[in-house]
């Protein structure tokens, strides 16, 4: 560098700025939290939250109080936090409150682990103190752990269902229900998990491969020398068959074979003789199905006598056309037992083993007893065929144990009273917007095919089943209205553990008697299913706290929750006020691994959020959710994580361009107005307007994966690949107060307060450690605390915009042509050459000659002249505005005059000024100034 140079360095306007190029987010992020907690920043937020008129509220489902978060949930709140905070920058009144869902399963075998004991050791009582010291421990671990993610929200008044307040709205919906008719106990094969020892919800079950003993059994006819054949994957459920089921318009055939002679459907006699291997097949006769009704048949083993049923569900296409039908063991068996008044034996206790009804096998698991029964119906001469079997088969959600269906009484919500799944269907149809729009049929469906709600728990932590009962064995009235105020006002204000430390009389009236004249009673031990904790938070929290809406804005979950506390919400919702409690849903998929696995601590595919925010910092990680469709499920790996943190880099870089070049810019003061600007800025401040208007739909639509594919296009295309560069030469080498650089800091102002905004509800950290970085609008300490972007009409310059996608075509065309020159070394740097542009084209000339002073910043080049005709190279640019093909005319030469040693373009008047003689004239008078 020679002595002018080095004297010139000092007049340049070269960007500075104190916001540093390495983000360091593990370390910083903690600090911003400290520092928005000690200003009360979410207070302040609220504070200046809109009128209620105007109010978006996204209400939490709760996540289990056990255990630290997993991705999954730092996806899901990630997600939430966007939209609050983007509907808060909107003007919306957006309060978030978290909350926790604190009873059930998930807590009571984490601590009957960490205790080391089972049900049946512990006392109920003490036992629930722990379980709520349990659950107040991890939602003190999971808030911080959500905090540390950057989401906002009353985090210490969050919504809690073991609160007494809760709690006892949980009880008063209950009975409400109970009252309207719509909850009501009878006896009715459930899912039962014998390991858990409790019936479960439909929603509680995941359905998984299993291998299952199917076997062949003939039921003997009763009086007459053939057996109905009958195929079962559930040996163990036939101690419970009281019937068999054949389809009514199914056509049914004797046959006499040489193993027998056998009465099943006519469809599946070449599957059925090929499996039970029949060497000589003779029909002897056929009849409908119907007309097989109120035949009967020995049960295989058992003294007891099976009748002929119909049910349209038999199928045609497996096993044999008859249904082996054990009421108090399947729900369709339950309703065919129903029709035809049949028994339900259950002869399986709480914990999956045989009770002395089937004293042959008593206290033998169900399962194990498979390989007996089997046997015992080969010593009876009745097993005809036995293979294994592969299917879908329930597991319970929790111990990931196969499930039995085993007959209890149970208290259920009746999904039909009161026409209460129509309602629900109508809901789904016309009252509700869904994102992805196929949750609609997805819920639909499921809604059209659930059975009823089975609401009662056999466990100990949870909101007890609110029922008093008269005592007296003749009468065993429910007192549901006697006790209700007593229960509902106890529980508010001692909490559930009441019901299980009092009497039952201390829940009704003093010195009540029933009408029957007892004054002894009884109260329920079991507890409510937690799906009901949560599916009526609308009740406990919407409803209960004047801040928030009932209806919801929107309720935000994993897809699973269709079946779960969409379901749940949605139906407590409509039967108790005929209201859909939220307007909209949005389900996203599961986060899974790179290749698109289930994560598991046994395969060691586990990504942890902890451990991404302590490599990465958790804006990487937010960014991550905004760059993914969720839509699907979401592949996550340390690979992709490096493909987000390029993309934040470059997000961080920009900022610290602009930062950079705005140190010495005061907005008040130096900005130029809209109309005095040049044209390139125009341009660049309309593609800026047109990325928020395209942003702010994305947000709208929760399309945040195009939104972040709008924002890096944006700042890959029009800013780091064009507007930027070509802005260097402006902004570094131009007088410091002149009007072509402030106008060019005017348009960097404007684009760097659009970004700081639109990439604040995603990047929380980053953006106000920006906004903080420069005074970007006066009396606001941080970005969180500001609107959404406004329009400006008057940068709506279609024309402009037009002219400038036609000059990118130019630009693209001339661009080539110098790398041409650049690799036969004819020149270096592109400020090496002059250009002459030409063109018989009267429109394309037109532009050139429009935009001829603006050429040269351009094209970054030293000098441009535009002519008629063609001189030089001719090429054809294909142009935007009108898609035709227009001939140009491009001649390279090596640039004219000699190099400013300041500005690096070449000028033949460089040496015009005595004082500065290596200098051309644009910095003579930059450095005059």
């Amino acid at each position: 560098m020679s002595t002018n140079e080095k004297q010139y360095k000092s007049t340049l306007q070269l960007p500075s700025t104190s916001f540093p190029m390495k983000a360091n987010l593990p370390q910083r992020e903690p600090e911003w939290l400290k520092a928005w907690n000690e200003e009360r920043l979410y207070e302040r937020i609220r504070a200046k939250s809109a009128p209620s008129d105007k109010r978006f509220v996204l209400h939490d489902g709760p996540p289990y109080a056990n255990g630290h978060i997993h991705m999954g949930h730092a996806f899901n709140k990630i997600l939430k936090d966007i939209i609050v905070k983007y509907k808060t920058m909107q003007g919306f009144d957006a309060p978030y409150v978290p909350g926790w869902d604190c009873h059930g399963l998930p807590i009571e075998l984490a601590l009957f682990k960490e205790l080391g004991k089972r049900k049946e050791e512990v006392d109920q009582v003490p036992f629930r103190k722990k379980a709520r010291q349990y659950a107040e421990k991890y939602i003190s671990i999971q808030r911080e752990e959500f905090i540390r993610l950057g989401v906002f929200g009353d985090w210490e008044k969050p919504y809690l269902t073991m609160a007494s307040g809760y709690q006892a709205k949980i009880a008063a919906s209950f009975l409400a229900l109970l009252e309207a008719g719509y909850i009501e106990q009878r006896l009715k094969p459930v899912p039962w998990c014998y390991d858990c020892e409790t019936a479960l919800a439909e929603a509680e079950l995941e359905y998984e491969d299993k291998t299952s003993p199917s076997v062949y059994v003939g039921f003997k006819a009763a009086n007459q020398d053939f057996s109905f054949l009958v195929w079962t994957t559930t040996p163990w459920t036939l101690p419970g068959n009281v019937a068999l089921a054949v389809h009514p318009d199914l056509e049914y055939v004797f046959l006499e074979t040489d193993r027998g002679r056998f009465c099943f459907a006519q469809p599946l006699v070449d599957l059925v003789s090929s499996k039970l291997g029949f060497k000589k097949i003779l029909k002897t006769g056929s009849e409908k199905g119907k007309n097989l009704v109120g035949a009967k048949a020995k049960h295989p083993f058992l003294d007891r006598t099976s009748q002929v049923v119909s049910a349209d569900f038999v199928s045609s296409t497996d096993g044999t056309g008859i249904v082996h039908i054990a009421p108090g063991h399947g729900e369709e068996d339950y309703v065919v037992g129903l029709k035809y008044k049949l028994e339900q034996p259950s002869p399986v206790d709480e914990k999956g083993r045989f009770t002395k009804e089937f004293p042959r096998f008593e206290g033998m698991n169900v399962f194990k007893a498979n390989g007996g029964i089997i046997a015992l119906l080969k010593d009876k001469e009745v097993l005809f065929h036995e293979e294994p079997f592969q299917h879908q088969y329930p597991f319970c959600w929790r111990c990931k144990n196969p499930i039995i269906f085993r007959a209890t009484r149970q208290w259920f919500l009746k999904v039909d009273h009161e026409h209460l799944r129509r309602k629900l269907k109508e809901s789904i149809e016309h009252k509700i917007k869904f994102t992805p729009d196929w949750g609609k049929k997805r819920i639909g469906s499921m809604i059209e095919t659930r059975p009823d709600w089975c609401l009662s728990r056999q466990r100990y932590w949870g909101v007890p089943i609110p029922v008093i009962r008269c005592a007296s064995e003749s009468c065993g009235k429910i007192l549901a209205r006697e006790s209700k105020d007593k229960i509902i006002s106890t529980i508010a204000h001692d909490g559930a553990d009441a019901w299980f430390e009092r009497r039952a009389a201390d829940f009704l009236p003093e010195g009540f008697v029933c009408s029957c004249g007892s004054n002894r009673f009884t109260k329920e031990s079991d507890i409510i299913d937690v799906w009901f904790d949560s599916g009526v938070s609308h009740q406990a929290v919407l409803k209960g706290d004047q801040a928030l809406a009932y209806p919801a804005s929107l309720y935000l979950e994993g897809s699973d929750q269709h079946r779960g506390w969409f379901q749940t919400a949605l139906i407590t919702g409509v039967a108790l006020d005929d209201q859909v409690p939220f307007e909209s849903v949005l389900t996203h998929g599961f986060v899974v691994d790179g290749e698109g696995k289930k994560m598991s601590k046994s395969r060691g595919n586990v990504v942890s959020p902890q451990e991404v925010m302590k490599d990465f910092g958790a804006d990487v990680l937010r960014l991550w959710v905004a760059a993914s469709d969720y839509q699907f499920d979401v592949r996550m790996s340390r690979e992709i994580l490096s493909q987000t943190v390029e993309g934040y880099r470059r997000i961080r870089n920009t900022f610290r361009f602009l930062l950079g070049n705005l140190h010495d810019f005061d907005y008040e003061s130096d900005k130029i107005p809209f109309g005095e600007i040049t044209a390139m800025d125009r341009w660049a401040l309309g593609k800026c307007l047109f990325l928020v208007r395209s942003v702010s739909g994305y947000y709208d639509d929760y399309l945040f994966h195009y939104m972040y594919r709008a924002v890096q296009e944006y700042l890959v295309v029009d800013l780091s690949s064009f507007y930027l560069d070509v802005l260097k030469d402006r902004l570094y080498t131009a007088a410091k107060t002149s009007v072509k650089r402030r106008s060019a800091q005017t348009a960097l102002f404007y684009i760097l307060r659009n970004l700081v905004k639109i990439l604040a509800p995603i990047l929380p950290f980053t953006c106000d450690e920006v906004w903080r970085s420069y005074k970007i609008q006066a009396g606001v300490k941080s970005v969180h605390e500001v609107q959404w972007p406004g329009d400006y009409p008057e940068l709506r310059d279609a024309s402009l915009l037009k002219d400038w996608e036609d000059l990118f075509a130019v630009r693209d065309a001339v661009n080539r042509k110098l790398e041409e020159r650049r690799e036969a070394k004819e020149i270096g740097s592109s400020l090496e050459a002059r250009l002459e542009l030409s063109t018989p084209e009267p429109e394309l000339e037109r532009l050139l000659k429009r935009y001829e002073g603006d050429l040269r910043e351009i094209l970054i080049v030293s000098q441009v002249e535009v002519k008629k005709g063609v001189t030089g190279s001719s090429v054809a640019v294909s142009l935007p505005s009108d898609r035709r093909q227009r001939e140009l005319g491009i001649l390279i030469e090596r640039a004219r005059g000699t190099k400013c040693e300041r500005c690096w373009n070449y000028s033949e008047r460089v040496g015009a000024s005595c004082d500065h003689p290596t200098l051309c004239e644009r910095c003579v008078e930059a450095v005059g100034a």
